[in-house]
């Protein structure tokens, strides 16, 4: 089992509805990538349209996994970071991993190929990335060499009485 990763890829109508199906499936299994379940794709489809947008305009990167029968199975953006201090390092936004493929490695692949695409763009010194505190994802980038370099205690107010940290995280590249 492999994942096969393309950035920049065509945004037809079929890779929109892949993403929207993964973003979907990973939220409704609990994912944090920010909604909290049950939801449906209609509730997702702004945020994904807001995204693909950026992308049509330059100021976003997709990056997309797909397994080996071709279906969308990991997404991650890369945000270029707007103002002029701080444009050597962007922003990861939205890293998914269809449940189905959860523990196959394909994280990983995913975050290596973030890693290699960011390498490839002119200038960027760094990767950062926010990830929901009390989910666990924190170890995960971790393992992939990421660092916590900061935390919001109760940013993310999941539910009410149910507010968790909001960890900022660091790649060096």
């Amino acid at each position: 089992m492999t994942l096969t990763c393309q950035l920049d890829p065509v945004l037809d109508a079929e890779l929109r509805d892949g993403i929207l199906a993964l973003w979907t499936d990973v939220s409704n299994a609990g994912g944090a990538v920010g909604f909290v379940p049950p939801v449906t794709a209609e509730d997702i489809r702004p945020d994904l349209e807001r995204s693909l947008a950026a992308v049509e305009a330059g100021e976003r990167r997709l990056l997309v996994g797909r397994d080996e029968d071709g279906a969308v199975a990991a997404t991650a953006f890369l945000t270029y970071n707007s103002h002029r201090l701080m444009s050597h390092w962007l922003w990861l936004y939205t890293v998914m991993v269809h449940p189905a493929h959860q523990g196959k490695g394909y994280g990983r692949t995913l975050m290596a190929a973030v890693e290699q695409a960011a390498r490839g763009f002119h200038g960027i010194q760094a990767i950062r990335l926010t990830c929901r505190g009390g989910t666990g994802v924190d170890r995960f980038y971790a393992g992939c060499g990421y660092k916590e370099v900061g935390r919001i205690p109760g940013a993310i107010r999941v539910a009410p009485g149910d507010d968790r940290d909001d960890i900022v995280m660091l790649l060096t590249l």
